[in-house]
C-alpha cells in the first residue's frame, strides 16, 4: 500500500502541474492543446510499446471495445476541462473537475453494483463539502448575487469534465484488473488521441501557427500531467478502488491553486483552507478501506 500512494502522491503533483501548462497556450484553441496532449503520449508510448513487442493483434477485442469507450470519456474530459480553464479561475476549474468522486461513487454502485465501505461514502461526502467550500470563492461571484456568465460557463465545462472523468476512472477499473498498465494505457490514450485528431480536423483548427512556447507547453503536458500523472493513477487502478483513486486526485486543486497563487497572483481566501483540510480528511478516511479487493 505505502508503494501505491507514493505512486499516487507523484501522479497528484504532476498533474497539478496541468492547467498551468494550458494557461500558458492562451493562444492555442482548447481541443488543440487536448489533440497535442493525447497524441504526443500515444506516440511515445507506442514506441515503448513497439519496442516491447505488444501489437494491437495481441489485444482482445473486448478490451479493444471497453478502451475505445474509455478513449472516448477521457477525449471529452479534457476537451471540456480545458475549455473551461478559458473562462473560469484555475482553482475553481481543478475544484469543479476534481468532484468525480461523487459520480465514481455512484456509478460504481449503479452499474457494478459495487458496494462502497463506510469510510469511502465519507470521504466522498467530505470530499464533496470541501469541493463545495473551495469553490464558494470562485470569482464568478464577484460581490454580486448573480455569477458572470462566461465564469459559469467555465464552471459547467468543467462540471462536464468530472463526469466524463468519471467514466473514464470507472473504465480502467475494470480493464487494469485483466491488463498491464503499458498494454493498457497505450490503447486508451491512443483512442483517445485518434478521437481527437478527428475532431479537430472536422472542425478546421489549425495544427500550426502558434507560439514556439506554447508547443513547448504542450510537450510538457504531454510528459509531466499525462505520462506521468495520468499513469500513475492508472496503474493504481489495479491496487485501489475507482472511489479511492478518484478522492486522491482531489489533491490536484489543492497543488494546482497553489502554484495559480505563485505563478499567476490568484489568490486563495482564507475561508477556502477549511476546504482543503476537509479534502484532506477525505483522503486519510477513505484510505483505510482504499483496497480493491477486502
Amino acid at each position: 500500500m505505502v508503494k501505491t500512494f507514493a505512486g499516487v502522491s507523484i501522479g497528484i503533483v504532476a498533474i497539478s502541474f496541468a492547467s498551468i501548462f494550458i494557461r500558458f497556450c492562451n493562444d492555442v484553441p482548447s481541443i488543440m492543446i487536448a489533440t497535442y496532449r493525447l497524441t504526443l503520449s500515444s506516440v511515445i508510448l507506442l514506441i515503448i510499446a513497439k519496442n516491447k513487442g505488444i501489437r494491437l493483434s495481441s489485444y482482445n477485442k473486448r478490451h479493444l471495445l471497453i478502451g475505445m469507450l474509455g478513449g472516448f470519456f477521457l477525449a471529452l474530459h479534457f476537451s471540456f476541462w480545458i475549455s473551461s480553464l478559458k473562462f473560469t479561475s484555475v482553482a475553481s476549474s481543478v475544484v469543479l473537475v476534481a468532484t468525480n468522486p461523487i459520480f465514481v461513487g455512484l456509478f460504481s454502485y449503479l452499474f457494478f453494483k459495487e458496494k462502497q465501505p463506510a469510510e469511502l461514502i465519507l470521504g466522498i461526502i467530505l470530499s464533496f463539502l470541501g469541493s463545495i467550500i473551495l469553490a464558494i470563492g470562485d470569482c464568478s461571484f464577484q460581490g454580486s448575487t448573480a455569477p458572470n456568465p462566461s465564469f459559469l460557463l467555465g464552471d459547467i465545462l468543467a462540471f462536464l469534465g468530472a463526469i466524463m472523468a468519471s467514466g473514464y476512472l470507472m473504465v480502467g477499473s475494470k480493464l487494469r484488473e485483466k491488463m498491464d498498465i503499458l498494454p493498457y494505457i497505450s490503447m486508451v490514450y491512443t483512442f483517445s488521441a485518434s478521437f481527437l485528431l478527428i475532431t479537430s480536423l472536422s472542425l478546421g483548427i489549425p495544427f500550426t501557427g502558434y507560439k514556439p512556447s506554447s508547443y513547448f507547453y504542450m510537450v510538457l503536458l504531454a510528459i509531466v500531467p499525462q505520462l506521468i500523472g495520468h499513469t500513475s493513477f492508472n496503474w493504481a487502478l489495479k491496487h485501489l478502488k475507482a472511489s479511492m483513486v478518484a478522492i486522491m486526485i482531489l489533491g490536484e486543486p489543492i497543488g494546482a491553486s497553489i502554484l495559480a497563487y505563485i505563478i499567476f497572483g490568484e489568490t486563495i481566501k482564507s475561508f477556502q483552507s477549511v476546504g482543503i483540510i476537509l479534502i484532506f480528511l477525505a483522503i486519510i478516511i477513505a484510505s483505510r478501506k482504499a483496497k480493491k479487493y477486502l
